[in-house]
Protein backbone atom coordinates (compact mmCIF):
# COMPACT_ATOMS: atom_id res chain seq x y z
CA UNK A 1 0.00 0.00 0.00
CA UNK A 2 1.41 3.38 -1.03
CA UNK A 3 1.28 6.31 1.37
CA UNK A 4 1.25 10.01 0.51
CA UNK A 5 4.63 11.64 1.00
CA UNK A 6 3.77 14.98 2.63
CA UNK A 7 7.23 16.38 1.97
CA UNK A 8 7.00 15.69 -1.74
CA UNK A 9 3.46 17.06 -1.86
CA UNK A 10 4.52 20.30 -0.17
CA UNK A 11 7.48 20.67 -2.53
CA UNK A 12 5.28 20.21 -5.63
CA UNK A 13 2.59 22.44 -4.20
CA UNK A 14 5.09 25.23 -3.60
CA UNK A 15 6.32 24.93 -7.19
CA UNK A 16 2.77 25.04 -8.55
CA UNK A 17 1.91 28.07 -6.44
CA UNK A 18 5.04 29.83 -7.71
CA UNK A 19 4.09 29.11 -11.32
CA UNK A 20 0.56 30.29 -10.62
CA UNK A 21 1.80 33.58 -9.13
CA UNK A 22 4.15 34.15 -12.06
CA UNK A 23 1.32 33.50 -14.55
CA UNK A 24 -0.99 35.82 -12.61
CA UNK A 25 1.65 38.59 -12.63
CA UNK A 26 2.28 38.10 -16.37
CA UNK A 27 -1.42 38.37 -17.25
CA UNK A 28 -1.81 41.39 -14.98
CA UNK A 29 1.09 43.15 -16.71
CA UNK A 30 -0.38 42.27 -20.12
CA UNK A 31 -3.73 43.74 -19.07
CA UNK A 32 -2.13 46.89 -17.69
CA UNK A 33 -0.07 47.29 -20.86
CA UNK A 34 -3.21 47.10 -23.02
CA UNK A 35 -5.02 49.60 -20.80
CA UNK A 36 -2.02 51.95 -20.89
CA UNK A 37 -1.84 51.84 -24.69
CA UNK A 38 -5.58 52.47 -24.92
CA UNK A 39 -5.33 55.38 -22.50
CA UNK A 40 -2.50 56.94 -24.53
CA UNK A 41 -4.46 56.56 -27.77
CA UNK A 42 -7.61 58.10 -26.29
CA UNK A 43 -5.59 60.95 -24.78
CA UNK A 44 -3.87 61.73 -28.11
CA UNK A 45 -7.15 61.58 -30.04
CA UNK A 46 -9.01 63.79 -27.55
CA UNK A 47 -6.08 66.24 -27.35
CA UNK A 48 -5.84 66.54 -31.14
CA UNK A 49 -9.60 67.06 -31.42
CA UNK A 50 -9.77 69.90 -28.90
CA UNK A 51 -11.11 73.06 -30.49
CA UNK A 52 -12.36 71.30 -33.62
CA UNK A 53 -15.61 69.75 -32.36
CA UNK A 54 -18.36 72.33 -32.48
CA UNK A 55 -21.77 72.90 -34.02
CA UNK A 56 -20.34 73.82 -37.42
CA UNK A 57 -18.23 70.66 -37.50
CA UNK A 58 -21.32 68.52 -36.90
CA UNK A 59 -23.65 70.38 -39.27
CA UNK A 60 -21.36 71.34 -42.16
CA UNK A 61 -20.82 69.19 -45.21
CA UNK A 62 -17.43 67.99 -46.45
CA UNK A 63 -15.11 70.68 -47.74
CA UNK A 64 -11.58 70.98 -49.08
CA UNK A 65 -11.08 73.80 -46.58
CA UNK A 66 -10.27 72.24 -43.15
CA UNK A 67 -11.71 75.25 -41.34
CA UNK A 68 -15.11 74.74 -43.01
CA UNK A 69 -15.18 70.93 -43.24
CA UNK A 70 -17.92 69.02 -41.41
CA UNK A 71 -19.18 65.47 -41.05
CA UNK A 72 -22.92 65.85 -41.53
CA UNK A 73 -22.78 63.75 -44.69
CA UNK A 74 -20.76 61.03 -42.96
CA UNK A 75 -23.22 60.93 -40.06
CA UNK A 76 -26.17 60.61 -42.44
CA UNK A 77 -24.37 57.89 -44.38
CA UNK A 78 -23.54 55.95 -41.21
CA UNK A 79 -27.17 56.05 -40.06
CA UNK A 80 -28.41 54.93 -43.49
CA UNK A 81 -25.86 52.11 -43.51
CA UNK A 82 -27.04 50.88 -40.09
CA UNK A 83 -30.64 51.08 -41.33
CA UNK A 84 -29.72 48.41 -43.91
CA UNK A 85 -27.30 46.34 -41.83
CA UNK A 86 -29.48 45.97 -38.71
CA UNK A 87 -32.63 44.39 -40.26
CA UNK A 88 -30.68 42.32 -42.80
CA UNK A 89 -28.40 40.92 -40.10
CA UNK A 90 -31.21 40.19 -37.64
CA UNK A 91 -33.45 38.46 -40.19
CA UNK A 92 -30.72 36.35 -41.79
CA UNK A 93 -28.72 35.71 -38.63
CA UNK A 94 -31.58 34.79 -36.29
CA UNK A 95 -33.34 32.84 -39.03
CA UNK A 96 -30.21 30.79 -39.69
CA UNK A 97 -29.75 30.12 -35.97
CA UNK A 98 -33.37 28.98 -35.59
CA UNK A 99 -33.04 26.60 -38.53
CA UNK A 100 -29.77 25.08 -37.32
CA UNK A 101 -30.94 24.63 -33.72
CA UNK A 102 -34.62 23.78 -34.11
CA UNK A 103 -35.17 22.32 -37.58
CA UNK A 104 -31.94 20.95 -39.06
CA UNK A 105 -31.23 17.30 -38.34
CA UNK A 106 -27.92 16.58 -36.68
CA UNK A 107 -25.69 15.18 -39.37
CA UNK A 108 -23.09 15.95 -42.01
CA UNK A 109 -25.10 18.72 -43.66
CA UNK A 110 -25.69 20.55 -40.40
CA UNK A 111 -22.02 20.10 -39.42
CA UNK A 112 -20.98 21.41 -42.86
CA UNK A 113 -23.03 24.59 -42.44
CA UNK A 114 -21.81 25.08 -38.87
CA UNK A 115 -18.17 24.69 -39.90
CA UNK A 116 -18.50 27.20 -42.72
CA UNK A 117 -20.18 29.75 -40.44
CA UNK A 118 -17.30 29.40 -37.97
CA UNK A 119 -14.79 29.78 -40.80
CA UNK A 120 -16.53 32.93 -42.09
CA UNK A 121 -16.00 34.57 -38.70
CA UNK A 122 -12.24 34.43 -39.30
CA UNK A 123 -12.22 35.70 -42.90
CA UNK A 124 -10.50 39.12 -43.29
CA UNK A 125 -12.94 41.97 -43.81
CA UNK A 126 -11.31 42.99 -47.10
CA UNK A 127 -12.45 39.65 -48.60
CA UNK A 128 -16.05 40.60 -47.87
CA UNK A 129 -15.34 43.90 -49.60
CA UNK A 130 -14.23 42.03 -52.73
CA UNK A 131 -17.37 39.89 -52.51
CA UNK A 132 -19.56 42.97 -52.18
CA UNK A 133 -17.79 44.65 -55.09
CA UNK A 134 -18.26 41.57 -57.31
CA UNK A 135 -21.84 40.67 -56.40
CA UNK A 136 -23.65 43.79 -55.25
CA UNK A 137 -21.75 46.64 -56.89
CA UNK A 138 -21.05 45.05 -60.29
CA UNK A 139 -23.15 41.91 -60.88
CA UNK A 140 -26.35 43.51 -59.58
CA UNK A 141 -25.35 46.92 -60.91
CA UNK A 142 -25.93 48.76 -57.64
CA UNK A 143 -22.61 50.59 -57.58
CA UNK A 144 -21.30 52.25 -54.44
CA UNK A 145 -24.69 53.02 -52.90
CA UNK A 146 -26.08 52.53 -49.41
CA UNK A 147 -27.77 49.22 -50.24
CA UNK A 148 -24.58 47.65 -51.63
CA UNK A 149 -22.53 48.80 -48.65
CA UNK A 150 -25.18 47.69 -46.15
CA UNK A 151 -25.52 44.20 -47.62
CA UNK A 152 -21.74 43.81 -47.69
CA UNK A 153 -21.42 44.82 -44.04
CA UNK A 154 -24.34 42.53 -43.15
CA UNK A 155 -22.46 39.56 -44.63
CA UNK A 156 -19.36 40.60 -42.69
CA UNK A 157 -21.05 40.55 -39.27
CA UNK A 158 -23.55 37.75 -40.00
CA UNK A 159 -21.44 34.96 -38.41
CA UNK A 160 -21.31 36.86 -35.11
CA UNK A 161 -25.10 37.08 -34.95
CA UNK A 162 -25.59 33.45 -36.00
CA UNK A 163 -23.20 32.04 -33.39
CA UNK A 164 -24.52 34.28 -30.58
CA UNK A 165 -28.14 33.47 -31.47
CA UNK A 166 -27.38 29.74 -31.56
CA UNK A 167 -25.85 29.87 -28.10
CA UNK A 168 -28.82 31.84 -26.77
CA UNK A 169 -31.36 29.41 -28.28
CA UNK A 170 -29.36 26.41 -27.07
CA UNK A 171 -29.38 27.81 -23.53
CA UNK A 172 -33.20 27.74 -23.32
CA UNK A 173 -34.14 24.81 -21.02
CA UNK A 174 -35.63 21.84 -22.84
CA UNK A 175 -38.47 21.49 -20.33
CA UNK A 176 -39.92 24.82 -21.57
CA UNK A 177 -40.25 23.36 -25.04
CA UNK A 178 -41.74 20.13 -23.70
CA UNK A 179 -44.28 22.06 -21.61
CA UNK A 180 -45.33 24.01 -24.70
CA UNK A 181 -45.69 20.82 -26.76
CA UNK A 182 -47.64 19.24 -23.92
CA UNK A 183 -50.20 22.05 -24.12
CA UNK A 184 -50.75 21.36 -27.81
CA UNK A 185 -48.56 24.07 -29.34
CA UNK A 186 -46.95 23.48 -32.72
CA UNK A 187 -43.21 23.70 -33.25
CA UNK A 188 -43.38 27.21 -34.70
CA UNK A 189 -45.69 28.39 -31.92
CA UNK A 190 -43.21 27.03 -29.39
CA UNK A 191 -40.32 28.81 -31.07
CA UNK A 192 -42.23 32.10 -31.42
CA UNK A 193 -43.83 32.21 -27.97
CA UNK A 194 -41.32 30.35 -25.79
CA UNK A 195 -37.85 29.95 -27.31
CA UNK A 196 -37.38 33.39 -28.88
CA UNK A 197 -38.59 35.44 -25.88
CA UNK A 198 -36.37 33.43 -23.52
CA UNK A 199 -33.32 33.72 -25.79
CA UNK A 200 -33.87 37.38 -26.75
CA UNK A 201 -31.26 38.86 -24.34
CA UNK A 202 -28.51 36.68 -25.82
CA UNK A 203 -29.65 37.42 -29.37
CA UNK A 204 -29.62 41.16 -28.71
CA UNK A 205 -26.11 40.85 -27.31
CA UNK A 206 -24.95 39.29 -30.57
CA UNK A 207 -26.66 42.00 -32.60
CA UNK A 208 -25.02 44.69 -30.44
CA UNK A 209 -21.57 43.24 -31.06
CA UNK A 210 -22.29 42.88 -34.77
CA UNK A 211 -23.48 46.47 -35.23
CA UNK A 212 -20.55 47.76 -33.19
CA UNK A 213 -18.17 46.02 -35.56
CA UNK A 214 -20.05 47.09 -38.68
CA UNK A 215 -20.10 50.77 -37.74
CA UNK A 216 -16.32 50.83 -37.32
CA UNK A 217 -15.25 48.83 -40.39
CA UNK A 218 -13.48 50.60 -43.25
CA UNK A 219 -11.79 48.04 -45.54
CA UNK A 220 -14.94 46.55 -47.19
CA UNK A 221 -16.34 50.01 -47.96
CA UNK A 222 -13.04 51.22 -49.39
CA UNK A 223 -12.92 48.17 -51.69
CA UNK A 224 -16.47 48.85 -52.90
CA UNK A 225 -15.42 52.40 -53.70
CA UNK A 226 -17.29 54.44 -51.13
CA UNK A 227 -16.13 58.03 -51.73
CA UNK A 228 -15.10 60.68 -49.22
CA UNK A 229 -15.63 63.56 -51.65
CA UNK A 230 -18.07 66.46 -51.66
CA UNK A 231 -21.24 64.44 -52.29
CA UNK A 232 -24.90 65.31 -51.51
CA UNK A 233 -26.56 63.92 -48.40
CA UNK A 234 -28.11 60.46 -49.01
CA UNK A 235 -31.91 60.42 -49.08
CA UNK A 236 -32.54 56.70 -49.64
CA UNK A 237 -30.71 53.37 -49.93
CA UNK A 238 -29.91 53.91 -53.61
CA UNK A 239 -27.89 57.10 -53.10
CA UNK A 240 -24.12 57.35 -52.90
CA UNK A 241 -22.81 57.94 -49.40
CA UNK A 242 -19.83 58.07 -47.11
CA UNK A 243 -19.45 56.99 -43.48
CA UNK A 244 -17.45 58.10 -40.47
CA UNK A 245 -14.72 55.39 -40.68
CA UNK A 246 -14.09 56.09 -44.38
CA UNK A 247 -13.89 59.82 -43.67
CA UNK A 248 -11.39 59.15 -40.87
CA UNK A 249 -9.32 57.01 -43.23
CA UNK A 250 -9.12 59.60 -46.00
CA UNK A 251 -8.45 62.50 -43.65
CA UNK A 252 -5.66 60.48 -41.99
CA UNK A 253 -4.08 59.81 -45.39
CA UNK A 254 -4.45 63.45 -46.46
CA UNK A 255 -2.89 64.70 -43.21
CA UNK A 256 0.50 64.13 -44.83
CA UNK A 257 -0.35 67.02 -47.17
CA UNK A 258 -2.48 69.20 -44.90
CA UNK A 259 -1.68 68.96 -41.18
CA UNK A 260 -5.15 70.16 -40.11
CA UNK A 261 -6.71 67.00 -41.55
CA UNK A 262 -5.17 65.08 -38.64
CA UNK A 263 -7.20 67.21 -36.24
CA UNK A 264 -10.34 66.63 -38.31
CA UNK A 265 -9.69 62.86 -38.24
CA UNK A 266 -9.23 62.95 -34.45
CA UNK A 267 -12.46 64.92 -34.00
CA UNK A 268 -14.31 62.42 -36.19
CA UNK A 269 -12.92 59.53 -34.13
CA UNK A 270 -14.31 61.14 -30.98
CA UNK A 271 -17.74 61.49 -32.62
CA UNK A 272 -17.62 57.86 -33.77
CA UNK A 273 -16.77 56.71 -30.24
CA UNK A 274 -19.70 58.70 -28.87
CA UNK A 275 -22.06 57.18 -31.47
CA UNK A 276 -20.82 53.69 -30.55
CA UNK A 277 -21.28 54.40 -26.85
CA UNK A 278 -24.83 55.68 -27.37
CA UNK A 279 -25.80 52.75 -29.60
CA UNK A 280 -24.43 50.18 -27.16
CA UNK A 281 -26.04 51.93 -24.19
CA UNK A 282 -29.48 51.91 -25.83
CA UNK A 283 -29.10 48.28 -26.87
CA UNK A 284 -27.94 47.25 -23.39
CA UNK A 285 -30.95 48.99 -21.82
CA UNK A 286 -33.26 47.11 -24.19
CA UNK A 287 -31.48 43.83 -23.45
CA UNK A 288 -31.71 44.33 -19.68
CA UNK A 289 -35.41 45.15 -19.98
CA UNK A 290 -36.07 41.84 -21.73
CA UNK A 291 -33.88 39.98 -19.22
CA UNK A 292 -36.07 41.24 -16.37
CA UNK A 293 -39.21 40.36 -18.29
CA UNK A 294 -38.25 36.81 -19.17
Amino acid sequence: MKYIDNTQVERKMGKRLLINNIAKLFFLLATLFGIAVLAVLIYRVVADSMGWIDKDFLLNKLSTNPERAGILGAIYGTLWLMAVVAPATMVLGVGTAIYLEEYAKKGKFQAFIQTNISNLAGVPSVVFGILGLTVFARALGLGSVVLAGGLTMALLVLPVVVVASQEAIRAVPQFLREASYGMGATKWQTIKNVVLPASLPGILTGVILALSRAIGETAPLVVIGIPALLIPLPNDIFDKFTVLPVQIYYWTVDSALVAEYANLAAATIVILLIVLFVMNSIAIIIRNKFQKRY
